[in-house]
């Protein structure tokens, strides 16, 4: 018997008939069961809902929210599942989709456009996922994580997207996606949370623009306590960008360490107004040393502090350009 079992699973591989992931469509103003563009369902929480690992969800041009009106709403991606934007909303192949051309937006802005006190906290919100968890072609924005508690607060931490590793590991591959005008007190667009755990998501390709936290890390807030937290950056745009410290990216270790990897990015025109234009590092008894190649740091703005990072890059020209640049480590 189990001879005949092996045997069927091999014919089935050799054949191609092994059963591959689903792939649910969603388009803006549709209202069916998500099997084909024809048949696509018009509300993305839906489709996350439904979507089991191995998955692919296959989301058409449109604005998309949250179909909740409470601001803890969000758009949730479990482990496995891999959400593509930038259809035009007939393609049968992946290959196809055009996400320059086919703005897939996802918004926290589900109350009055005057304020962004009713906007959701986070617009997406990942929890222990794997590297086979993926987001692509999509722009975030909204985010408007502005209520009060500590770090590590979906209220207060992650306006865009609050990747969430806290006694797991979270690192999901995000590609191709524009983070834009949203607000976090602490990671006005991106809070990787590691704490008692693991984060190292890989996020290549994509752009973060006139974002604002309130306090620490205009763009990214990396935060470690007792965990890990090494999130990895190539050829991502890190532009006008806003924070107390920090303006373009905040590090944060207590015990732990956060390192991010960053290749091939810009920094250009962020604003930390006390400390840290574009990187700043903040170590408590733990290892904060990012390690930074072939990167552009212009024209960005700080108060006070001493370039460290700075004055070692201008040595080693192989690994950054400099130009009035702020890279700072406490």
């Amino acid at each position: 018997m189990r001879t005949f079992t092996i045997l069927f699973f091999v014919l089935f591989v050799a054949t191609g008939l092994l059963a591959e992931g689903n792939v649910l469509h969603v388009k803006q103003g549709a209202s069916g069961e998500g099997t084909s563009w024809a048949d696509a369902f018009g509300d993305l929480t839906e489709a996350l809902e439904v979507a089991d690992y191995g998955d692919q969800i296959w989301v058409a041009k449109g604005v998309y929210k949250p179909s909740s009106r409470d601001r803890n709403a969000n758009f949730e991606v479990m482990d496995g599942v891999q959400m593509y934007g930038g259809f035009a909303g007939s393609e049968r192949k992946l290959e196809e989709r055009d996400w320059t051309q086919n703005n897939t937006v996802l918004s926290g802005e589900i109350g009055s456009v005057s304020t962004i006190d009713d906007n959701c906290y986070t617009v997406l919100y990942t929890r222990n996922v794997s590297e086979e968890t993926r987001v692509d072609g999509f722009t975030i924005t909204g985010g408007a994580a502005n209520g009060l508690g500590e770090k590590g607060d979906l209220r207060r931490c992650g306006g865009g997207w609050f990747n969430d590793g806290e006694g797991g590991n979270s690192s999901p591959i995000v590609v191709n996606c524009i983070f834009i005008n949203n607000f976090g007190r602490d990671g006005g667009a991106v809070y990787n949370y590691a704490k008692d755990g693991i984060c190292q998501p890989t996020i290549e390709n994509c752009q973060f623009m006139n974002n604002k936290a309130d306090l620490d890390g205009g763009a990214m807030y990396n935060e470690s306590s007792r965990g890990v937290c090494n999130p990895i950056l190539k050829d991502c745009k890190v532009a006008n960008n806003e924070a107390t410290y920090g303006g373009g990216i905040l590090n944060y270790s207590q015990q732990g360490e956060s390192s991010p990897e960053i290749t091939g990015c810009s920094f250009k025109d962020n604003i930390g107004y006390v400390r840290g234009g574009s990187i700043y590092c903040s170590e408590e008894g733990g290892k904060c040393e990012p390690s930074v190649a072939g990167t552009y740091f212009s024209d960005n703005r700080a108060t006070v502090g001493k370039d460290m990072y700075e004055e070692k890059m201008i040595n080693r020209r192989d690994d950054a350009v400099v130009s009035r640049g702020k890279v700072t480590k406490l």
